[in-house]
This record gives structure tokens, C-alpha cells and sequence, in this order.
């Protein structure tokens, strides 16, 4: 499809609850699962008309033939920087100390600029494939690897740039920040035009931790996005912590804590306490259901008792911005998954049982997580706004979440794409090589 020409695309099923600017639409005839018939008017880059379907004779037509369109995915907690190192290093017990200790020990051996570069790539070519508009990537930020991941996250942001909007924030302990690393790490990721991110989880220096990389974001402008409490044990209250060390230093920039497992295994009231928190202090939660359920509750080769997500809809009710994401791919901490929104919303519906009905929760993969990054013109479907939508044959969510939905098209900026997958052939060189960090 030329970028210049008008191309109607017809016979679509639209959710409601992403539609906006679309006065022209009766919304009456909204189905069970909130979805509409519609016609989409394309000229240039925009969405130029959402519209009753009927006959357009004499244009450039896609027929979808009752199939959904959505706008493409914002994936907001990604490990780009880890992705696809499972083929050299695995995870040799699938425990999250198993995950982290494998980690620790490729990026020391492996993590050289070349190395951490192609496996970036190759990451972002199988996300905007799959239909995904703009990414957040956690960056390992301890001492060397900062120095070496954050420069080149800025190369590649820019290279992106009109394909994949780029984010990127820090992580590495909330007891670096102890040590008077912190300083120089803000630094780093202002620069970088990044968020200022740490893993929280109990210590007695908790609290002074949490002031410490507040004032820093602050001083610096930054935003903030903790991994909290990803373990099942109800005593880690780290994300409670986290909100009262935002009310306390009284800041006002975003603030992302994601995974927050252990609230689930958490007394009523005092769940119930920590959501009141996060309330008051405006804190956005995103799960990461397919990792999580990966990694919770494994213990040798018993069958696990709990599904490992938080909250998900208790927040919602509460009025706390939420949303999922991809998190790990192919690496220790997650040894699958392909950076593709459609799979992470097909499985958060799955396992956090979204759904009955399904309706509002199409938006945790598109509207909700590009509104809590920062990005209210990404991920709805709005007259005058780019036309950035992925077409699916599915006609409803019981056919969409079904399959693969391996032929889907991906338009972005009114033209469709190229949608060939990179191979994993491609990284086979990387996978054998006894050590890259020397090419940093």
C-alpha cells in the first residue's frame, strides 16, 4: 500500500474502548465483546475516517472480512539488553536466583558493545513485526556494563527513531544506591534521555535507599520504574515502601513499579493498605504474566501452587493505572516468548483471567501502558492519528486469542510492512564465541 494514496480498509471489528474521535459511529450496535463494525479511511499517515461500514466502490480496498484491527502495541517493561542469550547460557534450575546468577555470569563474560548490540537488533526487528510502535527496555546498569549499555541504547534509539519509539531505564539494586554509585549513574541515564530505575526488595536500608534515588530523579528531572517484589513471599513489602517514599519526598514525576508479586500472598487489609498507597502516590503497575508464572513457585520438579502475577484487576478497580508486558525474552529469567503484544495479551487473559468479559482489557497491551509511559497519541485508534494498526482474521476475542494469528498485516504510518522475522541463524556466531566483552 502506498504511503500516498487513499486505501479504505472495510469490514473491520473495532473495541470500542480504544476508538476515539469517532463521532460518526452508532455505538449501539456494539457486540457482546465491545467490538463495532467499522470502515477505515487511510490517507498518507493518518487515520483520516472511522466510519460505518458499507460499499466503496471504485477505491483501494482492504477487505478484512469481519476481522479486528488494533492499534499497534506499547510494550513497556522489556530486558532487550538480555534478550536470546538462552542458547549459550540457560537456566539450569528455572529459579529466579538460577535466572540471576546466569545472567550475571554472561554479562560479565559476553556483554561487549557488539554483542549487546545485535542481540538488541534482533530483538526490535521480531517486536515491530510483530506490531509493536514503542518499547521500554531495562538496562543492567551496574558498574562497567552502564558505561558500555547506555551509550549504545542511544545509538539505537536513534536508528529506530519512526519505526519503534525507545525508552530505556536503569536497573541494578537498591543497595548500589548506598554505596555513592548513584550519582554517576543519574548522570548516565539523564544523558541518555533515560527513566531511573532500581530492584527494590526488603533490606533494613530500605527507606534510605528509596530517598536517596528519589532525590537523585528530582535533582535530575527523571522519572522513576522499580522491579518490586517479585517473590511470593508476604513479607516483602518493598512496594508499599516505595509509595510511601514518594509521598514523603513529594515527587511528581511518574512512577512505574512492576511485577509487585508478593501482594497477592499478602492479608486483605493489608493489600488493601498498599493499594491505598499507591493510589496517593500515583504509582502505575505493570505484570509481567508469562515470566512471572515462569519463575514463581518453582521448587525442583513439583507441580507450583499459584500462578505468580499480582493484583491486576483489584488494581484496576482501585483507579491504579495498570498494564502488561513482555518482560524477558529468550534469556535465564523467561526461556521463550518473541517481543509479540498479541501473545503477551493472549496469555494475560490466560492466566490472570481477564476476561468474562474480556472487553477492557485489550487496552493493558496498547491505550493503558502508552498512556502511563508518557504516550497519549500511541495505542488507540483515533481519527487524525497515525495510522499505526495491526489486522487480525479473528473476528472476535474468542478467535483472536485462539491462534497465533501468525498472518497478521502490520501498517505503520499508512503503509504496510514487511513482517519477515529475523532468524535465529543470525546469532549462532554469538552463541559459540567464548567471550565479546573484550569488543567493548
Amino acid at each position: 500500500m502506498s504511503r500516498m494514496e487513499t486505501t479504505w480498509i472495510t469490514n473491520v471489528r473495532l473495541p470500542v474502548v480504544l476508538l476515539e474521535n469517532s463521532t460518526e459511529l452508532d455505538l449501539e450496535t456494539t457486540d457482546s465483546d465491545g467490538l463495532i463494525a467499522a470502515d477505515l479511511r487511510i490517507e498518507g499517515e493518518r487515520i483520516a475516517e472511522i466510519t460505518s461500514a458499507a460499499a466503496r466502490p471504485g477505491c483501494n480496498v482492504i477487505d478484512q472480512r469481519g476481522g479486528m484491527v488494533l492499534p499497534c502495541f506499547v510494550d513497556m517493561h522489556t530486558h532487550i539488553d538480555k534478550g536470546h542469550i538462552w542458547p549459550r547460557k540457560s537456566n539450569s534450575d528455572g529459579t529466579f536466583d538460577g535466572a540471576l546468577a546466569a545472567v550475571i555470569e554472561d554479562r560479565s563474560a559476553h556483554w561487549g558493545a557488539e554483542d549487546v548490540r545485535r542481540r538488541m537488533d534482533f530483538s526490535l526487528r521480531c517486536a515491530y513485526a510483530h506490531g509493536t510502535a514503542a518499547l521500554r527496555t531495562h538496562l543492567d546498569s551496574s558498574d562497567p556494563q552502564h558505561k558500555i549499555s547506555w551509550p549504545l541504547f542511544a545509538e539505537i534509539r536513534r536508528e529506530w527513531a519512526g519505526r519503534i519509539d525507545l525508552q530505556a531505564v536503569s536497573i541494578l539494586g537498591i543497595d548500589r544506591f548506598l554505596e555513592g554509585f548513584g550519582p554517576e549513574l543519574a548522570d548516565q541515564v539523564a544523558k541518555s534521555g533515560g527513566i531511573l530505575g532500581a530492584v527494590t526488595f526488603m533490606m533494613p536500608e530500605l527507606d534510605e535507599a528509596l530517598d536517596i534515588i528519589f532525590q537523585l530523579a528530582i535533582e535530575r528531572g527523571l522519572d522513576l520504574d522499580f522491579h518490586s517484589d517479585e517473590t511470593a513471599d508476604p513479607e516483602s513489602r518493598s512496594l508499599r515502601q516505595v509509595a510511601e517514599a514518594a509521598i514523603r519526598n513529594d515527587f511528581t514525576g511518574r512512577i512505574v513499579c512492576g511485577h509487585c508479586c508478593s501482594i497477592a500472598n499478602q492479608p486483605a487489609d493489608e493489600a488493601e493498605a498498599c493499594l491505598d498507597l499507591l493510589l496517593e502516590a500515583g504509582i502505575a503497575v505493570v505484570s509481567l504474566p508469562m515470566c512471572n508464572m515462569y519463575l514463581q513457585d518453582r521448587a525442583g520438579q513439583q507441580t507450583p501452587h499459584w500462578r505468580g502475577v499480582t493484583l491486576l484487576r483489584e488494581m484496576r478497580d482501585w483507579g491504579i493505572p495498570v498494564a502488561v508486558a513482555s518482560d524477558n525474552t529468550r534469556d535465564p529469567f523467561y526461556g521463550y516468548g518473541d517481543l509479540d503484544g498479541l501473545e503477551v495479551l493472549r496469555e494475560a487473559v490466560r492466566i490472570l483471567q481477564l476476561d468474562c468479559p474480556v472487553g477492557e482489557w485489550v487496552s493493558a497491551m496498547t491505550r493503558w501502558p502508552a498512556d502511563i509511559i508518557g504516550r497519549p497519541d500511541l495505542g488507540r485508534l483515533s481519527v487524525g492519528g497515525t495510522a499505526d494498526l495491526v489486522l487480525f482474521d479473528g473476528r472476535n476475542y474468542s478467535e483472536l486469542l485462539s491462534r497465533p494469528e501468525s498472518n497478521r498485516q502490520v501498517i505503520r504510518d499508512g503503509r504496510i510492512i514487511d513482517r519477515s522475522l529475523p532468524d535465529y541463524r543470525e546469532l549462532d556466531d554469538l552463541m559459540s564465541a567464548k567471550s565479546l566483552k573484550g569488543a567493548a
